[in-house]
C-alpha cells in the first residue's frame, strides 16, 4: 500500500499586531545601556502580544558620540563595528520574548564598502538581511556610503512583508516590487531631524500603502 504524503495545513493569521518603537536620541553611556534601552521596548510590546517590534533607521547613532574627535567618514565606520554584536542581542531578544524583530538600520561594512543596512530577527531564530537601495546624497558624499542591491520580500508567521529604508520609501518602483511579491505589510525605519523631512516620509508611505493595497508601518527617532 502506497504512503500518502502529508499535507501540513497553513493557518494564516487575521490579526497582526504591530509595535512601532518611537526611539529617544539621546545620549547612551555604551552599547550595554543602549541595548537595556531597546530591550525595555521589545519587552513593552511583547506585552501587548505584538508580532513585530520596529526600529528606527541608524536608531544606535548616539553611539558615535564616542567617535566625534574624528572625521565623519572614520566616525561612521567605528560605529559599524557595533553592528553585529546588536544583531546577535536582537536575535536573542526575538526569541526570548516571542516577537519578530525589525532592526531599523545601522552601518555596515562589507569588502572595505559601506553599507545601511538592517536585519529581520524572526521570533523562531532566524535571521534575514536588508539594505538600503537609494543612499541620500548626504549619505554618499559625507560618509561615503554605498547603494544596496538587494530587494525582497521575507516570509514571516504574521505574513509576507517588505523593508524599505526611510529614502527607499519615496521610490515608488521599489514598493511596486515587493506588491508583486505578494506583500501584506510594508515596514519604513526612518530617520529625520525636520518637520518637513517626517512629513514627506509619512506622505510617501500613505502613498505606498494606497498604491499597493498593502499596511504600511513607520517607526522614527525623535528629539527633545
Amino acid at each position: 500500500m502506497q504512503q500518502q504524503e502529508t499535507v501540513k495545513a497553513v493557518i494564516k493569521k487575521k490579526v497582526v499586531r504591530l509595535g512601532l518603537i518611537q526611539w529617544q536620541m539621546r545620549l547612551y553611556k555604551d552599547l550595554e545601556e543602549l541595548m537595556q534601552q531597546a530591550e525595555y521596548f521589545v519587552d513593552a510590546v511583547s506585552a501587548y502580544r505584538s508580532d513585530f517590534a520596529l526600529f528606527p533607521e541608524f536608531f544606535n547613532a548616539p553611539l558615535m558620540a564616542k567617535f566625534n574627535h574624528l572625521h565623519e567618514p572614520d566616525a561612521i565606520r567605528e560605529l559599524a563595528k557595533f553592528t553585529e554584536t546588536i544583531i546577535d542581542k536582537l536575535k536573542q531578544l526575538s526569541i526570548s520574548y516571542n516577537i519578530n524583530i525589525i532592526s531599523g538600520s545601522m552601518p555596515e561594512v562589507v569588502d572595505n564598502k559601506l553599507y545601511n543596512v538592517g536585519y529581520l530577527c524572526r521570533r523562531d531564530g532566524s535571521v534575514e538581511r536588508y539594505e538600503k537601495i537609494h543612499v541620500t546624497p548626504d549619505e554618499a558624499k559625507v560618509w561615503g556610503m554605498q547603494r544596496g542591491n538587494k530587494l525582497q520580500t521575507f516570509q514571516t508567521d504574521a505574513g509576507k512583508i517588505g523593508i524599505l529604508i526611510c529614502y527607499d520609501s519615496e521610490f515608488p518602483e521599489l514598493s511596486r516590487l515587493l506588491a508583486d511579491e505578494g506583500m501584506d505589510i510594508l515596514f519604513i525605519p526612518f530617520l529625520t531631524d525636520t518637520q518637513n523631512g517626517y512629513s514627506r516620509v509619512r506622505l510617501c508611505a500613505q502613498a505606498r500603502a494606497i498604491e499597493n493595497e498593502c499596511y504600511v508601518a513607520i517607526s522614527g527617532s525623535v528629539g527633545n
